[in-house]
Formats: structure tokens, C-alpha cells, sequence
């Protein structure tokens, strides 16, 4: 469950009190309490056990006799009782209740009175969940602080106080922090139309908050404080659908590790789970701060900014020193300052004295008159290597701060570029601070503040690409051994073994198209003279011991090895090395390697990790011996396209590294990311591989090449990837029984890499049919749309599209296959309702597509579990409406008299409330 019957517990007409008391003090005295000053206009029903009244109002025994089913109920009793309640309540009709009880990890047998519900060795909590299962019954909690909408006049909890109306949504996972935070919110007016505490998150989490407040109106933007994420592939839909639509910015604890933790991989080392979390946070298009002040800045700062064009900032100020702070705070964060053209500095030396400061900050000198600070205004928001400004004002004697925010704010409003204000000082300049603020400005106090949100939106807006992008169509030719791959994996752990050895992790590479260097298993040191004999010299000779992780550690590893005698004492000297340093280690025998000669070449290291929450992640780094003190590496989440990957290796700060510099050739980087996603696609395939390194690859202009690989193995279970990647299996090719003029067709889902091909499609599509697709005359679809349409989160919504294929049997894989049609349907995040559109191209129509196309969506839908399927068309679209009705759909009047509503009821079991 995620967004179902949330309305009942943000939007109740109805609550019950269960714990509820007269107790000064008491939590279910408090709760009542807060119901009556928050303003809720509908019934409360306060129950009590043992007293007839309540607050001088009725009082009820128990859940079942009360006069009807509440929508929400507040919980306070004890532990113990409170599966029992759910289970009344459920009975009852209730669908959405508060548990603000804490302790209920216990085990229901150990601590709950027969009859409650659960059974020995089962949490209370669980208990809990099991008796609201059958209900549909959500729940906010256990251990909680409660839930406050002031639009609602709904004040659910125990804070000390009520949350100010407005359009911020703040869901935290810290009751203490909770409390605090609204405390500070209402000192500064800051207003909300949610404040969540989830506290132990048992059933409503991150993941169904985000579904439901992504799509509600009265929010502008939604705040978190993070602890733990625990459904990561639910967490991260939700969080991509609801980025798409407000900005969502966090907080997260825990970002400074508590220790160094030792793991068997480099990978494993390098990517902690902060670095995880933060590439999770990018992929999702959502925004992470490092402090509350800095959350509630991001909110404002994005809510009253324009959109970013670029990342060069121009600054100016009336004060050298003010400036310069400003400047050290921006270069500290990574963040640029516009360097200033010829044409721009000649505009400003025209209007400024001669000792401004002729560069970027842009001092126009503490004397300066209102037209002073306008004409450098229209000249720098004017100036095309400007990207934003930052206005920043110290208060002086000679002009009042009120009067340059009047003259100042209109051409800052009036501006296409992203402006932020920052007016120094107190009293003397508040009221030019309020007169920002009403003009829709972001204004700051402080440089460093007013810096920190120029990084901020850069971060987001960087982030944001990420879902806007539109990949471009390259050849996926990426066609790896599967089926070798996984034998190689099944008998490892078949045969008991953690680790693949030396040969294998290279023969399971060489089957995912990534080049390695010759490399043979030798049982003993005549077995490694023969292989080296037939590899030729020189070679590499390292040690094979379950028990050595790391071989150099035990001088395991022996390289340039350019005769037989030199091998020969190389393998003598590596076990006696072994015997002496690591004696519980057994000696299984040698790999023997072909030495890779690439003089010049730089050493990476690309691997997988497996985080505990979101699974398999990918890392790129500088490689070596001494891997983990270099800084130069970064993570993701896979999968991955060609602009991510790309995203991948400037994150890693490697650009400078592998460029061209004092006559040596650039290295290859097209190689480079060819080979990130060969290893992405291993990721995405073999659940079972835990841990990979590939360290070093070497780079250079002929390419890479892996020299060492480690591979550790175990058994999966589960969804192990927290994006679902492309859904091959869903591939179909139709050859038999067609009209003649469609010819062999491929149905497949859409990829992200389609951006083009689907503007292609639409662009030749009629008026006529463009107006019936999207209910409005239009000549193009925009780019945005164009990436939302191609970049879908398969786990939530399903495109398929039609291509044509030669006739000559061409691969599917071929790009340049025309595209004939598309059908799509997005799902509730319940997966009970999915809404469809289905579009079949001008020249393409009346030969059969749009049947073809259909029941590939309905086939899939069935396969998924959806109960309903609903759409709409205008009424002229008789095709549509023909089409539905033979695929099975009612035909009903819609919600205008032009529209038609198309619904088929799939799994109407499901469609109870």
C-alpha cells in the first residue's frame, strides 16, 4: 500500500481518541487538547474504558461503540493493546489511525494480555500490521509524534503547539527534532500545510508521503529529516515522480561515518553509504542540504528564483570585503564566478568611478549613489557570460537601504536571470529585506548564506537534468555471454566458494565484452611454468588462497616475470611468504597472467558494492595499490545510459587526469564508459555478484584494459536493484499474420535513448491526430515532455512502441527502425487504477497497430496485478471509442459532454473499499 486512504488521515471528517483522559499531563489529555485549538470542525470521540466523560464530553468504552466508524483514529494507549484496537477499528470501517504508543518492537507474546491478537515470537508491531492488512487500515507511527495539517484545521498530535498554514510539507523521522522544529518554524512565521512525524515508519513511510504530497496542490515544496531509508525501489519512485512535479529537499543524518569499516573490496571500502545516499538523491532529481537552517533557505531560494540557465554567478556589492566572503564561499563549494568579457568590463568602466574593482565581484565602491547601483544592474544582467546575480548591500550614511531596494527590486524582478539579494546588517536594513521578500526576491543575511544558495541551485538544477534529459540514440550493442556468465557464478557457488578466482572474475568480464589480459589457474608451480610457456613471457604470477584477500599484503603478487627460473623461485618465495606472514592460510595454487605492456597508461578502478538499502552501486575511481587515499572517486545507482555514465566520470574528478596534456595523447574515454556500462549491465543481470573490482583498469589513447578483477558472490533474494531497469523479457517480435503494409514489427518498451525518435514520430503526425492524442491543438511536444514520455520508471508506468523491422531480418537492436505507434499507461502507486493514451501515426492507421498495441498493454497489465484500466477520448474519435469497445472497455459518458470515459475492469476484486 502506499497512497491509499491517506485521505482519511491528513483530510478526516471524523476522529476518535482511544487513550483519551483528563489527566493534566497526560498524552490523551494533550491530544484533545490539540484537537480543539487546531481548529477540527468534525466529531471527536473521545474512548475511555473506565470513565464515562471526557473533557466534559461523552465518552465511549471502546471502538465498537462508538456511533459510527471514525476516519482516523489517535492511539495512546499501552503497548499491548494496540494490535487488538487496530483490528476493532478495522471491523468497524476505520481506515487510517495515528499510534503515538512507543514500544511495540517487543514480542507480542511476551508482553500483550490474551485475546489481543499475534502470536508467540511476533513483534507487537507486526501484530499491529497484520491486524490492519485485511482493513486496508494505514498507519502513521507507532512511536510518533503525530501529524498536523493547518488547512485542515487539524492538529493530530502531541507537539507543543500548532504548525502556521502554508505551503511547505515537512515529514521528519525524529519526534524530538519534530517538536523543536516547529517551535523554530513558528518564531520565523513559517507556515506548512503538512508536518508529519513518521516515527517508527512500521507502515506509512518516505516513499508513500512522497506519492502523496508530490501530487497535492496545496504544496509547494516537501522538506525531510532522513535517519533510514527501507523500501529503497519504493522510496526512489516515489521520490523521481514527485521531483518531476515541486522541488524536494532533505536532510539526512549520519553523513559523517562513525569509523573507517574495513571490507574485503576496494569497492566495498570506497563506496559508503553516504556517498550511496547522495547518489540516490541526484538520480531521484531531489536536493540535499546539510543543516535545517539550509533546508528551509533551499525552499525558499528555489520557490522565488527563476530557473537556472547555467552555473556562472556575477556578484555585486558596495563593499570590497563583503564581496570577497561571497567569493571564498563559492569557490569553497565548487561553485563559479562569471569571468567577465572585454565588452561587459568596458560597460561597466563607462558607468563606475575608476577604483571599482574591474572584475568579478564587481565592488561599485561604498559611495554610491541609487544610479550608481542601476546601471551596473542592467549591465550585468545584461551580460551573456552571466549566468545569475547575487545583489549584495551594506548599509551606509550616504544612501538609505530602503531607497536602493526600490530603485534596485524592479529590475531585479523584471530579469530573465536567477537574482538573489543579500542585504547586510539589522535593523537599519529589515525593512529593504522585507520589500525583497514581497517583490518574490530570495534574500539572505549573510555572504556565505547567500553563496550557499547559489550552490543550491545549481545542485538541483543539476540534479533536475538528470530527469529531463534525452540521451542520445546510440547502437545498443551490447550483447553480453549471459549464459556463460552465469555458469561461471552458479558453480562458485555451487561448489561453496565466496570468491571467484583470478580466471574466472576475468572469464566472467571477457563475457560481458571487457578487455582482459590472458590469465590461466595453475594447481601448482609446473602447471604455472606450462602456463606461462604459452602465454609468453613476460607474465605475472599471483597467489590463489581463499584466505588472502588482498595479496600484496603477503607479497602475493610478483609482476615482469621474463623467464622460466625467475617464475620458478617467484612461486618458492610466495608460499613461503604465505606460510611465514599468514600460516592458517592454505595455498591453492598460482594464476599465471600475460603482463600488460601500456607504458603511460593510468590505473582506475571500477567496480560494484552492495548497499544495504539500494542494492547494487556502481563506483569509478583513480586505482592502485593505494586506492583508498585517493579522493577521486564517485557512485551510482545503476542503471545506466550513456549521460550517466558520463555524469559518473565527471563526478569522479578523473577528467584532468585522463585529458591530453604536455604532448601525451588523451586517453579513451568513449572506451572508458563503454566499459561502465559492460559492468552496469553485469550489475543489473547477476544479482548474485556482491562485490566486484576491476582495479587497475588501465587507460590510455588505445583504450582500457582489465588487468585484476576480485569478484565476491552470494545468494540473492529479493528485488535487488532499487531502479528496475529496462524489461528485456518484455520485448516481442510479430512476424506472422499481419497486414501486409505493417511488415515484421518489434513491440518494446520504450528506453530513454527514444527522446528523438518519439519527437520524430509526433512531428509527423496530422493536426488533427495531435489534437486527438492531447485534447488541444498543438504543432510540437516540448522537450520536457519528450523526456518524461521516453524516461519512464518502469516499475510504475509501461510504454510500449511499435517499430518496423526490414524485411531482410535486420537486428531488432537496429536504431534507425522507423516507429509506427505507442501505447502507454501510467499505474497508481497501489497499482489498482492505471491510466492509458494510446497514439498510432497518421500513415499507419486502420491496418490493425492500434489492436496489436492494445493487447500488448492489457497482457501486461493482467501479468502486473492491475485492477482497472481507465482513459479518455473526445467524442468525435469514433476509431478510439471502436477500439476500446473491442478490446473489452465500457464506453461511459465523461467528466465533460465532449469526452468520452473508457474504463475495463480488469481485477474488480480489488476494487473494494
Amino acid at each position: 500500500m502506499t497512497i491509499r486512504h491517506l485521505d482519511a488521515l491528513f483530510q478526516p471528517a471524523s476522529v476518535a481518541v482511544i487513550g483519551a483522559s483528563d489527566r493534566e499531563g497526560s498524552l490523551g489529555s494533550v491530544l484533545l487538547r490539540n484537537l480543539k485549538l487546531g481548529g477540527f470542525q468534525g466529531p471527536v470521540w473521545p474512548v475511555n474504558a473506565r470513565h464515562a466523560e471526557v473533557d466534559g464530553q461523552r465518552a465511549w468504552p471502546d471502538v465498537d461503540s462508538l456511533p459510527a466508524a471514525p476516519d482516523l483514529a489517535l492511539i495512546c494507549t499501552p503497548p499491548a493493546t494496540v494490535p487488538g484496537l487496530i483490528k476493532a477499528l478495522g471491523r468497524k470501517g476505520t481506515r487510517a489511525a495515528i499510534v503515538l504508543t512507543a514500544g511495540l518492537k517487543v514480542q507480542a507474546s511476551s508482553a500483550k494480555p490474551a485475546g489481543e491478537g499475534g502470536e508467540g515470537g511476533v513483534s507487537l508491531e507486526q501484530a499491529m500490521l497484520d491486524a490492519a492488512r485485511p482493513h486496508l487500515l494505514r498507519v502513521l507511527g507507532p512511536n510518533c509524534i503525530g501529524a498536523l495539517v493547518p488547512g485542515a484545521g487539524l492538529n493530530a498530535s502531541f507537539a507543543p503547539g500548532n504548525a502556521l498554514p502554508g505551503k511547505l510539507a515537512f515529514i521528519t523521522q525524529s519526534g524530538a527534532l519534530a517538536t523543536a522544529m516547529l517551535d523554530w518554524a513558528n518564531e520565523r512565521s513559517i507556515g506548512f500545510s503538512h508536518f508529519v512525524s513518521l516515527g517508527d515508519s512500521a507502515d506509512v513511510d518516505f516513499g508513500d508521503m512522497l506519492d502523496y504530497l508530490g501530487s497535492d496542490a496545496n504544496t509547494r515544496a516537501i522538506l525531510m529529516y532522513v535517519e533510514s531509508i527501507k523500501s529503497a525501489r519504493k522510496f526512489m519512485s516515489a521520490a523521481r515522480a514527485a521531483a518531476r512535479n515541486k522541488p524536494v529537499i532533505l536532510v539526512k543524518a549520519g553523513r559523517a561515518p562513525a569509523g573507517a569499516k574495513a571490507a574485503a573490496s576496494h569497492t566495498g571500502a570506497l563506496a559508503g553509504s553516504d556517498k550511496v545516499f547522495d547518489a540516490a538523491v541526484q538520480r531521484a532529481g531531489m536536493l540535499r542540504v546539510d543543516t535545517l537552517d539550509a533546508l528551509f533557505d533551499a525552499a525558499e531560494t528555489l520557490a522565488h528564483t527563476r530557473p537556472l540557465r547555467g552555473e556562472r554567478l556575477v556578484v555585486v556589492t558596495n563593499g570590497g570585503g563583503a564581496g570577497v566572503l561571497a567569493a571564498d564561499a563559492l569557490a569553497l563549494g565548487g561553485g563559479n564566478l562569471a569571468e567577465l568579457s572585454p565588452a561587459t568590463l568596458a560597460a561597466l568602466d563607462a558607468c563606475l568611478p575608476a577604483t571599482w574593482s574591474h572584475g568579478n565581484p564587481v565592488d561599485i565602491i561604498g559611495d554610491a549613489p541609487v544610479a550608481r547601483y542601476q546601471a551596473a544592474l542592467r549591465v550585468l544582467l545584461a551580460a551573456p557570460e552571466a549566468d545569475g546575480l547575487l545583489f549584495m548591500h551594506a548599509p551606509t550614511a550616504i544612501v538609505p537601504a530602503p531607497l536602493v531596494a526600490s530603485a534596485c527590486l524592479p529590475l531585479m524582478q523584471a530579469s530573465a536571470k536567477p537574482v538573489l539579494a543579500c542585504w547586510l546588517g539589522g535593523a537599519v536594513v529589515a525593512s529593504a529585506r522585507q520589500a525583497t521578500a514581497a517583490a518574490g526576491i530570495a534574500g539572505y543575511n549573510t555572504p556565505e548564506r547567500a553563496s550557499a544558495a547559489w550552490l543550491q541551485l545549481v545542485n538541483y538544477a543539476r540534479n533536475q537534468r538528470a530527469l529531463q534529459q534525452i540521451p542520445p540514440a546510440t547502437p545498443t550493442d551490447l550483447k553480453p555471454d549471459r549464459q556463460a556468465a552465469r555458469s561461471l557464478v552458479s558453480q562458485a557457488l555451487e561448489s561453496g566458494r565466496e570468491w571467484l578466482g583470478d580466471a574466472d572474475s576475468q572469464a566472467l568480464l571477457a563475457a560481458y565484452g571487457i578487455p582482459v589480459v590472458a590469465t590461466r589457474r595453475c594447481a601448482n608451480v609446473e602447471e604455472a611454468l606450462q602456463a606461462a610457456a604459452d602465454i609468453g613471457f613476460p607474465v605475472a604470477l599471483k597467489i590463489i588462497s581463499p584466505q588472502v584477500i588482498h595479496k600484496s599484503d603477503v607479497g602475493g603478487v610478483a609482476l615482469g616475470l621474463a623467464s622460466t627460473d625467475a617464475l620458478r623461485e617467484a612461486c618458492l618465495q610466495m608460499q613461503a611468504n604465505v606460510k611465514r606472514l599468514l600460516p592458517e592460510a592454505k595455498v591453492q595454487g598460482f594464476t599465471v597472467q600475460a603482463m600488460a605492456s601500456r607504458p603511460g597508461a593510468h590505473e582506475l578502478i571500477v567496480g560494484i558494492s552492495t548497499d544495504p538499502v539500494f542494492g547494487p552501486v556502481l563506483l569509478l575511481g583513480e586505482g592502485g595499490t593505494a586506492v583508498e587515499l585517493s579522493s577521486h572517486h564517485a557512485v551510482a545507482l545503476p542503471p545506466l545510459n550513456q549521460p550517466l555514465a558520463q555524469d559518473l566520470l565527471a563526478r569522479s574528478g578523473l577528467m584532468r587526469l585522463l585529458g591530453a596534456y604536455r604532448g601525451k595523447p588523451a586517453s579513451d574515454q568513449a572506451a572508458l564508459l563503454d566499459t561502465l556500462l559492460k559492468v552496469c549491465l553485469l550489475a543489473c543481470d547477476l544479482a548474485a555478484v556482491a562485490e566486484l573490482d576491476i582495479n587497475p583498469l588501465l587507460i590510455d589513447e588505445h583504450g582500457v584494459l582489465a588487468v585484476d578483477s576480485r569478484v565476491r558472490v552470494r545468494k540473492a533474494a529479493g528485488p535487488h536493484l532499487a531502479i528496475r531497469p529496462y524489461p528485456q523479457d518484455l520485448e516481442e517480435v510479430l512476424e506472422e499474420g499481419l497486414d501486409s503494409r505493417l511488415g515484421p514489427l518489434l513491440l518494446r518498451p520504450i528506453r530513454p535513448e527514444d527522446g528523438q525518435r518519439l519527437r520524430q514520430f509526433y512531428s509527423k503526425a496530422t493536426p488533427a491526430d495531435m489534437r486527438l492524442r492531447f485534447f488541444m491543438a498543438r504543432r510540437e511536444v516540448s522537450h520536457s515532455e519528450l523526456a518524461r514520455y521516453s524516461q519512464i520508471d518502469y516499475d510504475r508506468e509501461m510504454t510500449f512502441i511499435a517499430l518496423q523491422r526490414p524485411l531482410d531480418g535486420t537486428a531488432a537492436s537496429n536504431e534507425e527502425l522507423p516507429m509506427l505507434g505507442e501505447v502507454r499507461a501510467v499505474c497508481d502507486p497501489d497499482n489498482i487504477c492505471a491510466e492509458f493514451a494510446i497514439q498510432v501515426g497518421s500513415a499507419w492507421q486502420h491496418h490493425g497497430l492500434g489492436t496489436l498495441l492494445m493487447d500488448k498493454l492489457l497482457r501486461y497489465l493482467r501479468e502486473r496485478g492491475t485492477a482497472v484500466v481507465v482513459g479518455e477520448c473526445l467524442l468525435e474519435n469514433m476509431g478510439m471509442a471502436r477500439l476500446a469497445r473491442q478490446a473489452g472497455f465500457s464506453v461511459l459518458p465523461g467528466p465533460s459532454p465532449e469526452v468520452w470515459t473508457l474504463r475495463l475492469e480488469l481485477r474488480p476484486d480489488l476494487l473494494v473499499t
